[in-house]
């Protein structure tokens, strides 16, 4: 399991490079943002301690574990795209993968060492399915302004961490069916986004 966690974010990466391939470039941002989680996770800790089973322990699945490690990225994509440190068709997907592999990296060693196999699989899956999925979201609010177009997606963007994290917390709080249910929604984003890169480009 601590294998899977490690693997499973560069695997789908190169998945979706090849079913959908893109410029390059820019690759060392999201590596150095990726490792500066690290270390902060490292020496700092959680940003909120866990505590019962309610929703503190979902606000600490929020922050530390499930939505947070994706959100920045994304929001520093952004910021760099702004800022014209990184090219304006920058993919926001690619680079939030790529700033979670040493994440990966930590976490399958720091969750593997007192056993937690619904972390080590469930977890990486949630993250995936966030850095494709809100890029996948936004995308279409990009292409079409129309309120009855963005209004729904834009919270669609907002449903998505809620409904990651609380599938976590479902597993968590040993509620199962609960989780696979989440978790079967949560995924559908990325995968109708990788079909549709398949069938676009082959």
């Amino acid at each position: 399991m601590g294998l899977f966690c490690l693997l499973w974010i560069p695997l789908f990466y190169f998945l979706r490079r090849i079913a959908s391939p893109r410029k390059g470039g820019g690759y060392i941002w999201p590596v150095l943002l990726g490792c500066v989680i690290v270390v902060f996770q490292y020496f700092f800790g959680t940003l909120l301690k866990p505590g019962g089973f309610g929703f503190f322990r979902w606000l600490t699945g929020f922050l530390n574990i499930v939505s947070f490690p994706v959100i920045i990225p994304l929001a520093v994509c952004f910021l760099l795209i702004r800022l014209r440190a990184l090219p304006s068709g920058a993919d926001y997907a690619d680079f939030s993968l790529l700033c979670l592999m040493p994440v990966a990296v930590f976490r399958s060693i720091t969750w593997n060492s007192p056993g937690y196999p619904y972390m080590l699989v469930f977890v990486p899956l949630l993250w995936m399915a966030q850095a494709v999925g809100i890029p996948w979201f936004l995308g279409f609010i990009s292409r079409d302004s129309r309120r009855q177009v963005a209004v729904p997606l834009s919270l669609a963007v907002m449903i998505l961490p809620v409904a990651a994290t609380s599938t976590w917390w479902a597993f968590f709080s040993q509620r199962t069916l609960i989780g696979w249910l989440l978790l079967s929604v949560t995924l559908v984003p990325a995968a109708i986004s990788v079909v549709s890169d398949l069938l676009r480009n082959y």
